[in-house]
């Protein structure tokens, strides 16, 4: 088999998935479901149209999760005979520990290669890792409950039966009823309401994986904040959030269109959801969902939203086709959120935020270890790994440094602009390997592939891809100098023999730093601590850091303990009162983000701390 131009190398087998996905195209599904506050239930049908594209296939395997209910399946064959449903028969098979197989026996005389079926899966959803219920307490709002879905990278399998692999693209529709005073949005290009039946109708014209079909129904308003984005949250948040992002998003959305060719997805709103929700953002096509708490930090909320809006062509529009290569999304989006910072905002805000990220992966490094195989981009995992469990730093900052390593191979950042925005031309709505991508840059700049660049010695493709340790190459980001230069004078000034005198303190105006500056001079005194006995950080800058942000107090009270700030203990008990809630998950199903493990390191060491007191005090009193 010969590929030509735009066929990507899909793998044969994703590891994470259990279905029989190559043996079918998948050409379109509907949902419809029935949302049930009170029993905490989705109850309803899938409907599958296929193609089968070999010879002899008998069964149709889907990834599902023990949490689904099956309760019957049924199938139609139009034009062959079976126009009407006939029942199948089904069993589900144990997979892994996030899913299992749904086995569905097909009439082999009316399965034929290219001859469309159907299938239609009755089923209900009971409490799987997918799907958030959360009571009316654990709103922002506190007055309605609130349901959401996420789905990277493998939930979605206990929100609905599918080939739950990156591998597989569709379109899709979506009918969702629900009780009165609740609003439903869904990752979706076109949407309709009809009061009188309390009825959601739902499309999404362009093919996406799995994963990014996503739903939220709740107390939800909205405000247009463009031509092509509204913010969409819970009545208490949103004049705070449309404050926040203003004009922003049409802006940031038009510096992307320059840089990587037209926005595909039509839509591009924003759906703040309550603290409960498990990561900080999350891509869905058309409708982003993000963390309300990061309300609190402009210059985070910034980078996250345009974040996501650079997966709208690195991960949506062009998707890694397996888990394993998850850097194909998360790099290529990282590498575009920083041209976009830098066309919108400068070249030294763009540095200044890599080199926060940077000094956080080689902070990881430091931890794994340079031998650590979860440091490789082309991370190979077993049978029953859980794929979330690869998502790390790696996966975005060294996929960011291969990107620029490629781009500075091409010789002229803008240069690398027009292949990324052929690139997308060539693959939108297919799903790829890195291979696809090293090929066409190779075929895009034929100088380089006659130098044998791929080879160059210590910047292998292969070593970049296969390798362990840190990037081979990192970008040059002395251009971030004026704003990263005065934080490493005042970390150098903490960190000598004597305490900085206040008048040379002084001269460091830190209120009227950026809140990534001061998160920077706080990882690097995080770095080294715990600082020598009696240095009077705490007096200096404890009340400016009190009335900042969550992430520049996450980073500020975890110098109160590892430096044993007595005075301030007390702040750190007040934050976890404030951002820690009660989350209606087991531990196995949660995915906690990354501030609630902070918190929870902080309390470790406070408990820590505590029981150093109580060992000293004993031996006190025994001598």
């Amino acid at each position: 088999l010969s590929l030509g131009p735009g066929s990507p190398r899909c793998p044969l087998v994703d590891v994470a998935s259990a279905s029989n996905f190559r043996c079918f195209q998948l050409r379109h599904f509907h949902l419809d479901l029935r949302l049930n506050f009170a029993v905490k239930e989705m109850s309803g049908w899938l409907v599958l149209d296929l193609v089968p594209v070999q010879l002899g296939v008998c069964t149709l395997v889907l990834d599902s999760h023990p949490s689904l209910l099956i309760h019957s399946i049924d199938c139609k064959v139009p034009g062959a005979g079976l126009d009407e449903p006939v029942s199948l028969t089904y069993r589900v098979d144990p997979f892994t520990d996030y899913g299992s197989s749904l086995n569905i026996s097909l009439p082999t005389a009316a399965v034929k290669p290219g001859r469309l079926i159907q299938i239609t899966v009755r089923y209900t959803t009971t409490d799987g890792p997918a799907i958030w219920w959360l009571d009316s307490e654990l709103t922002c709002g506190q007055t309605r409950p609130l349901v959401f879905t996420q789905g990277h990278s493998v939930c979605n399998r206990s929100f609905f039966p599918s080939f739950d692999t990156p591998a597989v693209k569709s379109t899709y529709t979506a009918t969702v009823r629900v009780p009165d005073g609740v609003t439903v949005l869904m990752s979706a290009s076109r949407s309709s309401y009809s009061k009188q039946d309390r009825v959601f109708q739902f499309s999404m014209e362009f093919p996406v994986p799995s994963y990014l079909v996503a739903l939220v129904a709740g107390e939800l308003q909205h405000v247009d904040v463009g031509p092509r984005s509204r913010v969409w949250a819970e009545p208490c948040l949103l004049s705070c959030a449309v404050k926040k992002l203003g004009g922003s998003v049409e802006r940031w959305l038009g510096v992307a269109e320059d840089l990587f060719g037209p926005y595909l997805w039509g839509r591009c709103d924003i759906v703040f959801l309550p603290p409960s929700f498990p990561i900080v953002a999350m891509e869905n096509p058309c409708l982003t969902f993000i963390i309300a708490s990061i309300l609190e930090s402009s210059e985070f909320l910034l980078i996250d939203v345009i974040h996501e809006i650079a997966h709208g062509w690195f991960g949506n529009a062009v998707t890694n086709a397996t888990w394993e290569e998850m850097w194909l999304s998360e790099g290529l989006a990282t590498y575009a959120q920083r041209r976009i910072t830098t066309e919108a905002y400068g070249e030294a805000f763009t540095c200044l935020e890599t080199v926060v990220r940077l000094d956080a992966l080689h902070r990881q490094l430091r931890l794994l270890g340079d031998n650590n195989p979860v440091s490789k981009l082309q991370v190979k995992f077993e049978p029953g790994v859980n794929p979330s469990t690869l998502m790390n730093l790696f996966t975005y900052e060294k996929g960011f440094c291969f990107v620029s390593y490629l781009s500075e191979l091409s010789g002229d950042v803008t240069r690398f602009d027009c292949f990324l925005r052929d690139y997308i031309s060539e693959f939108k709505f297919k799903s790829v390997v890195a291979q696809d991508l090293i090929d066409y840059f190779l075929g895009y700049f034929p100088e380089l592939k006659d130098a044998a660049i791929a080879q160059r010695e210590g910047l292998e493709f292969e070593r970049w891809l296969s390798g362990c340790g840190p990037p081979p190459y990192e970008p040059d980001l002395s251009a971030g100098g004026a704003l990263i230069r005065p934080v490493q004078d005042l970390c150098d000034l903490w960190r000598s023999a004597d305490p900085p005198d206040l008048q040379t303190l002084s001269t460091f105006d830190l209120s009227a730093w950026s809140t990534f500056q001061i998160v920077l001079f706080l990882d690097r005194m995080l770095d080294h601590s715990p600082l020598p006995h009696g240095t009077p950080l705490s007096g200096s800058y404890s009340s400016l850091f009190d009335g900042l942000n969550a992430e520049v107090q996450i980073r500020w009270l975890q110098m109160v303990v590892r430096n044993t700030f007595y005075p301030d203990l007390p702040r750190v008990r007040a934050f976890l009162h404030k951002h820690v809630r009660t989350h209606k998950k087991t531990a196995a199903e949660s995915c906690i983000r990354q501030s609630f493990w902070l918190c929870f390191c902080i309390v470790v060491l406070i408990l820590y701390l505590f029981l150093k007191l109580v060992l000293v005090s004993l031996w006190l009193f025994y001598i």
